[in-house]
């Protein structure tokens, strides 16, 4: 028997985002497959009240939290001692949590405290005859592996996109408060705040339905030989904002700032995606002007509708690498596209 703590922290408005309620559903999955293995949720944040409202029906045993204006800000010091003390109120043996960017940082620490073994970049987790597996993918999704383990407890970052956001019902929830006693070295590091970009500066966009990936053919020179790249940039920047949708790029197009090569000014590695890239999970994605190599294919794999738009017949993406592929110049492609997105609008 295993004892299940599903691990959260809340969103500046005190909710749950929609990773962590990914989350909360491979949780709930795995204790119904380990008979006898019970559910608790841990909650950290600012007030966790209205998180564990959220989750009221979702059939956990207890909802425990740590809650107060220190735990609020996303800060190592004191994110790590309330899920030690979580994890410890809870007796937890499995610890199952969202890969946000707070948790990632904290809970490899937490697992070291604790005698643990900590998984990240899970995409999947199941119990089968009492056995507890956990998927995952190993260089840059070209292998997968099936992981299990004795060591207890066991921390599990769960990615997001590989669950069901749980949809249940809101109530009103008993929170048991967990103490956690803060020394002045846990409080030395002050959030002043947080800096973003205006939302249509935003190129990152995760939860985005449409994934749209530049290829190095934005930057080359086109069929009257000459470099189009401000005019590229405007293009794609103009349909990232009407259409809402997420920038991904190849490697060779982020590389080439380096080569002094004409490049697009929006562009940072952070929008690259395969080889060394990130691995997005979007419904639907949309590659332009890439040559379909499959170091770019595999940090697809977790897209649901490929389609790509190519001058080349004869392009990787036109074997079997995309659903559909547009056997067109993508510069009037795209034009086109903002043109009926803007009347769209209007």
């Amino acid at each position: 028997m295993e004892t299940i703590l599903f691990l959260a922290h809340t969103e500046a408005d005190g909710s749950l985002g929609k990773a962590a309620l990914e989350a909360l559903t491979a949780a709930r999955s795995l204790a119904a497959g380990l008979a006898g293995s019970p559910l608790i949720a841990g909650l950290v944040g600012g007030d966790v009240q209205p998180a564990a409202n959220q989750i009221a029906s979702c059939g956990a045993a207890k909802i425990l939290g740590v809650a107060g204006a220190d735990f609020a800000p996303s800060r190592y010091s004191t994110d790590i001692v309330a899920v030690e003390a979580l994890a410890k109120a809870a007796a937890a043996t499995i610890i199952v949590a969202p890969a946000t960017s707070r948790w990632n940082r904290v809970l490899a620490g937490a697992a070291q405290r604790l005698g643990g073994r900590i998984d990240a970049h899970a995409t999947g987790i199941s119990a089968a005859d009492g056995k507890l597996s956990l998927t995952r993918w190993y260089y840059r999704q070209r292998m997968e592996a099936v992981v299990q383990r004795t060591r207890r407890p066991w921390f599990m970052l769960l990615e997001s996109g590989c669950a069901d956001a749980w949809a249940g019902a809101a109530g009103t929830a008993t929170v048991e408060a967990v103490s956690v006693a803060l020394t002045e070295a846990n409080q030395r590091t002050t959030v002043t705040g947080v800096q973003a970009p205006p939302a249509d500066q935003q190129t990152i966009r995760p939860d985005a339905k449409l994934l749209f990936v530049a290829g190095a053919g934005w930057t080359k020179k086109q069929p009257d030989g000459q470099v189009h790249a401000d005019e590229a940039a405007r293009i794609i920047l103009d349909f990232l904002r009407a259409s809402g949708a997420s920038l991904g790029s190849s490697k060779s197009l982020v590389d080439q700032g380096g080569d002094g090569q004409p490049v697009l000014p929006f562009l940072t590695h952070m929008n690259q995606i395969g080889q060394t890239g990130a691995t997005p999970h979007h419904p639907k994605g949309l590659s332009t002007c890439c040559h379909g190599e499959e170091p770019h294919v595999v940090g697809w794999r977790f897209i649901g509708e490929r389609r790509a738009i190519s001058l080349d017949p004869n392009c990787g993406w036109t074997r079997g690498k995309a659903d559909v592929v547009y056997i067109a110049d993508a510069f009037k492609v795209m034009a086109k596209l903002n043109e009926l997105l803007a009347a769209h609008v209007k």
